[in-house]
């Protein structure tokens, strides 16, 4: 799973611009993920956080500027380019996006028998092995409407692993979870990084996770990036709305904003606050 070694930056946004209508939700924004690093994109929602990642996988493309992944401008790819783009990144969603009627086991192995390259009894130890590295390996017969939000997460992550890939987007991994399992969680996502040498992009709003995870953090506001650097560097950031971010990372605070947000952590399918 480590990347290729190519020069420049894995991912670059040069310049991009993107909007629905009247709402400019990317403005001429740039930044760069360089192989092996993690960079979380912070700001409210609506912000463009999780466009940012609709545009990396392809899924949305830019009005403007150029979008560079995997060291391929993929910016006019097609569907097949693309799809080949994809095999090497890959994202998990809020919500896990996991297959209802199958198993956990049968969830993560489902890139594993797409490649029709391994026995079932290959698979079987890679599902195992997968489940395991997540720390949820006594779930695999379970059907995901009897996990937590954060147990889905960590399914989703071990799914999103199987495809082995290069790089991993996580869109908001600590939303509408107790903070326990947000730590369990942001632990989780430092320690694949570590093992596996991944590229990954977090997108998120919790300031404590992107201080345990970002090696750099990009802040956007009203469309426009308006910090790009390392967490050292955002605490010294003189823009109001980025130290306003900051103060919510007191001892606390944040807790409380994360046990009303969880709902208990009740098993449900509900996304949290879109991006």
């Amino acid at each position: 799973m480590s990347t290729n070694g190519k020069p420049g930056p894995y991912i670059e946004f040069k310049d991009v611009s993107k909007a629905f209508g009247d709402n400019h939700v990317l403005v001429h924004v740039s930044f760069t993920v360089m192989d092996g690093e993690t960079v979380c994109i912070l700001g409210r929602s609506g912000v463009g956080k999780s466009v940012s990642l609709m545009n990396i996988m392809g899924f949305l493309k830019p009005d403007s500027g150029r979008v560079i992944v995997a060291h391929e401008d993929i910016t006019d790819y097609g569907a097949a380019d693309l799809e080949r783009i994809r095999k090497k990144v890959t994202i998990v969603f809020q919500n896990g996006a996991l297959f209802d009627s199958l198993t956990v086991g049968e969830n993560v192995a489902f890139p594993l028998r797409e490649r029709r390259q391994l026995s079932e009894e290959q698979i079987y130890q890679i599902v195992d092995g997968l489940l395991d590295m997540v720390g949820v390996k006594e779930m695999r017969d379970q059907l995901p409407s009897d996990l937590s939000t954060g147990m889905k997460r960590s399914v989703a992550i071990a799914r999103a692993l199987a495809a082995q890939p290069e790089c991993v987007l996580y869109d908001e991994p600590t939303t509408m979870v107790d903070p326990l399992m947000a730590q369990l969680l942001g632990d989780l996502i430092k320690r694949l990084k570590i093992q596996l040498h991944l590229t990954s992009v977090v997108v998120t709003h919790d300031m404590r996770l992107a201080k345990k995870l970002a090696d750099r953090v990009v802040f956007l506001h009203e469309g426009k990036a308006i910090f790009f650097g390392t967490y050292d560097e955002m605490e010294r950031c003189e823009e109001p709305i980025v130290q306003e971010f900051l103060k919510l990372d007191a001892p606390g605070i944040e807790a409380s904003i994360e046990v009303n947000a969880s709902a208990d952590n009740k098993p449900a399918d509900e996304d949290g606050p879109q991006s």
